[in-house]
């Protein structure tokens, strides 16, 4: 029989309540769905087995590392398309039937929350459809099962290696030439090295870096903030990363640029670092490490190594704040394959702990729509460069950087993401920021 994607959509629409939004084609052949637009394609059953073992994200998200699930057409719209069932969040108030059937669907995908006689009969027809049954062990690239108490400094080093070691030249082929790993700061018609330029002499503006002064880079991945800051402003730079695929490629770039005598680049945890008083700090794109239980921790760290009159720029991903839930949250597929003990909390929850280590917060820039176009031009980079980015890791590595941002460059378009370069100051004697009357003089 010829009749595993009918059956697949019958069973999609009758938990979403409308029509499936997408096409559908199975192994066997079969479609159905939606006549126009991308494709999902499911190469076997074991898509399905994966997808009813752990329902929800991180059972789609197995099935398309594995290669069980792949796209015809366009990624972003049909993630554009799916994305009311997989991350836009209910409202506060109460649900529409769609997004009730929307949650069961997301659910553990027990027939006992399925209370739709019709709902339990689909599910049971999917069953059926997967057999045979035996859970399908994970994908190789998803982190390994993590114990202990979550951020201490070996658990952190080890989530850091997961992500960040998996070889320069394949973050070259994504990154560009710049190896600058985070959010650039566009103009129309600008490419993204000239982006990525821009973000970091906006963040040694924001800063006001000065030759001789002390610059301390948390989180300073390739080295590419600290080089800009030395060669450009003459400050002596301190990077530090957890990776040291990361600072063995740094150290061999500012030992080209012969600039090793400003620059000390080290493997070490913010928390060891006890050569303070720095008179700047950036840590771009790191705070997302950090975790609640240690975000307050970090912020005094960081307000302990600034210098009185010194500035902070803390640049980092937000997620907008919802009713009656913690302030930070943890992402299913992103935890299990690319950040592990990764977390998102809103701008307010960051300021609010940045304010009670003692800084001032005197600036606050959102670069939500920057982030879109950044992770656009990172993902044609990727597709530009498929066959040799997957020879440099593995196809599923590959497949999971595709779909991560991807999907993250529609969770910044749509607002589910924000990021945001937060300025602050750590007050000099008498309450003095050592800070012009007009802050914005770093420019449009």
């Amino acid at each position: 029989m010829t009749d595993a994607a009918p059956r697949l959509a019958a069973l999609a629409e009758t938990l979403l309540g409308a029509p499936l939004p997408v096409r559908i084609r199975a192994w066997d052949g079969s479609e159905a769905g939606s006549p126009t637009g991308p494709t999902l394609v499911l190469a076997n059953r074991r898509a399905l087995r994966r997808m009813l073992w752990k329902p929800g994200e991180l059972g789609l998200a197995r099935a398309w590392v594995a290669g069980d699930l792949t796209v015809e057409g366009d990624l972003f719209e049909l993630l554009d398309r799916v994305a009311g069932l997989l991350w836009e969040r209910e409202p506060a108030a109460e649900p529409t039937p769609r997004a009730k059937h929307a949650r069961l669907a997301r659910a553990a995908g027990t027939l006992e929350l399925l209370r739709d006689p019709a709902a339990r009969a689909a599910v049971r027809d999917l069953a059926a459809l997967a057999r045979p049954w035996p859970a399908p062990a994970p994908p190789p690239e998803e982190a390994p099962r993590r114990s202990g108490a979550l951020h201490t400094k070996v658990r952190d080093r080890a989530a850091v290696s997961h992500h960040y070691d998996v070889g320069n030249e394949f973050y070259g082929h994504v990154l560009g030439p710049s190896m600058v790993y985070s959010c650039a700061y566009w103009s129309p018609g600008g490419t993204l090295e000239e982006a990525q330029r821009d973000k970091l002499d906006l963040v040694c503006r924001k800063l006001a870096l000065t030759p001789g002064a002390r610059l301390l880079d948390v989180g300073c991945g390739w080295g590419s903030l600290a080089l800009h800051a030395a060669r450009e402003y003459g400050v002596r730079a301190t990077g530090i990363t957890l990776s040291r695929e990361q600072a063995a490629y740094a150290r061999k770039r500012v030992a080209e640029e012969g600039l090793a005598d400003r620059i000390d680049i080290r493997v070490q945890d913010y928390r060891d670092v006890k050569d303070g008083p720095y008179d700047a700090i950036s840590s771009i794109g790191m705070a997302e490490h950090v975790g609640s239980d240690r975000y307050r921790e970090y912020a005094r760290t960081l307000h302990a190594l600034l210098r009185p009159g010194g500035r902070l720029l803390n640049h980092q991903i937000a997620r907008p704040p919802e009713p009656d839930e913690a302030a930070h949250r943890i992402d299913e597929f992103i935890d299990a394959y690319v950040f592990p003990d990764g977390e998102l909390s809103p701008l307010g929850s960051t300021v609010g702990e940045l304010e009670r280590a003692g800084f001032e917060v005197r600036d606050v820039e959102a670069l939500r729509e920057h982030y879109a176009l950044t992770l656009r031009a990172w993902v044609a980079r990727l597709q530009d460069r498929w066959d040799e980015a997957v020879r440099l890791t593995s196809p599923g590595r590959a497949r999971v950087w595709l779909l991560y941002m991807a999907a993250c460059a529609l969770g910044f378009e749509h607002g589910r993401l924000g990021v945001n370069q937060v300025l602050a100051v750590r007050p000099g004697p008498g309450g003095d920021s050592g800070l012009p009357l007009r802050l914005r003089t770093w420019g449009a």
